[in-house]
């Protein structure tokens, strides 16, 4: 009996080391995102003649980047870690953009003492201003990336969104310190290498911040270059930002420089060449915020020459109320005042394919007014 018991105890302890390295090996996944959607009026003034017949203003159902986010973590010891995130961006308001992962996706590797390296889509450098109007239910169209991070043409510098084919590293948080270095040998989306007699492009981001608890402040480089050249194929861009908080009052402030060329076989030309910069402010008190900012781009210096004006300002505004941890309602006010040869936009609105609309990509010259009333719900 006492040999039995014996063998049955091995038995049970070898069956338990057996199964301890495949209950290590189980990923833990975690499921969290945001459904945030509004009622826009949105308005021209100053009228182009280059613009087709309608109406000047229109009110919409608009989504403002909802998604669902699976977050993946598998601890194989040592401190370190394999990870992987789906981001799925989809659109309540129509559901006609599917459910497509076009958000930050990726998959690496995370090691408390090293570091974290990951390979897939990133937002990178664009947005770096330290503006909190979109964070809850403030309208995402009423943000500064609407001047910091376009030219005056229209331009998106690093693509206003995410940058596919990424090689991601990022730092520990040294005591505050921390620096994310970036790597995509192709930004742009398809690769031309092999069928290109120009060149082969490449991009890459340099990120360092220093952030306590409160005060930030940070540096953003971009450098891309678009496989096979071409219009606009070129960007610089350099963003310097920070904020400092007093209490429930939070300040910001940001400066973007970036300069853009077409690369083709006749040479290179600057075709923008701009300064932009915010002033974002905030005030929370239980469930009360208020967020504002005053963004201005100036005049770009490739126009300067033919006496182009291309200077543009927007001022917005937003109170949200958290019903919840989870659900806020917010009122967006926004405008942005266009020179003559300015087509500032608001963020998103100049894609009509994508959260704007029919006719909402911007012409020189217009102004633009939004009113939104928008609900978010975070799970």
């Amino acid at each position: 009996m006492q040999k039995k018991l014996l063998a049955a105890a091995v038995a049970a302890a070898a069956a338990s080391m057996l199964a301890a390295p495949a209950a290590m090996a189980q990923s833990s996944v975690t499921i969290s995102g945001i459904f945030k959607v509004g009622v826009d009026q949105w308005r021209i003034s100053n009228r182009s003649a280059a613009r087709v017949a309608g109406s000047n203003s229109e009110t919409r159902i608009t989504d403002n980047s909802s998604r669902m986010i699976f977050g993946i973590t598998e601890d194989m010891g040592g401190g370190l870690s394999g990870i992987a995130q789906l981001d799925a961006r989809f659109t309540p308001d129509d559901a006609g953009g599917g459910f497509a992962e076009s958000g930050n996706t990726w998959v690496g590797l995370r090691s408390t003492s090293l570091g974290t390296i990951t390979f897939g889509r990133h937002d990178l450098h664009y947005g770096k201003q330290p503006d909190d109007l979109a964070s809850k239910a403030g309208a995402l169209m009423g943000a500064a990336v609407s001047l910091m991070d376009y030219t005056y043409t229209g331009t998106a510098i690093a693509g206003a969104t995410r940058t596919p084919n990424v090689i991601r590293y990022d730092t520990p948080n040294w005591s505050g310190f921390a620096a994310t270095v970036a790597y995509s040998p192709n930004a742009g989306g398809n690769e031309a290498d092999m069928t290109s007699t120009l060149r082969k492009g490449n991009a890459w981001n340099f990120n360092p911040s220093y952030t306590t608890s409160n005060w930030q402040i940070g540096y953003s480089h971009w450098n891309q270059k678009n496989d096979a050249g071409g219009a606009t194929a070129n960007q610089k861009s350099n963003v310097f930002y920070g904020y400092m908080r007093f209490g429930p009052f939070k300040v910001g402030a940001a400066l973007n420089q970036s300069e853009v060329e077409s690369d083709t076989a006749a040479g290179q030309v600057t075709v923008a060449d701009r300064r932009a910069w915010t002033i974002p402010v905030s005030w929370s008190a239980g469930p009360h915020n208020l967020y504002a900012h005053y963004t201005r781009a100036d005049e770009d210096d490739s126009a300067a020459a033919a006496g182009l004006d291309t200077k543009a300002r927007m001022i917005a505004f937003a109170y949200v109320y958290d019903l919840s941890k989870r659900t806020s309602v917010g009122l967006t006010y926004a405008t942005i005042n266009n020179g003559t040869a300015a087509a500032y936009n608001f963020f998103t609105n100049n894609n009509a394919a994508a959260l704007g609309s029919a006719g909402s990509p911007g012409l020189a010259g217009e102004d633009h007014r939004l009113l939104a009333l928008t609900v978010r719900h975070a799970f």
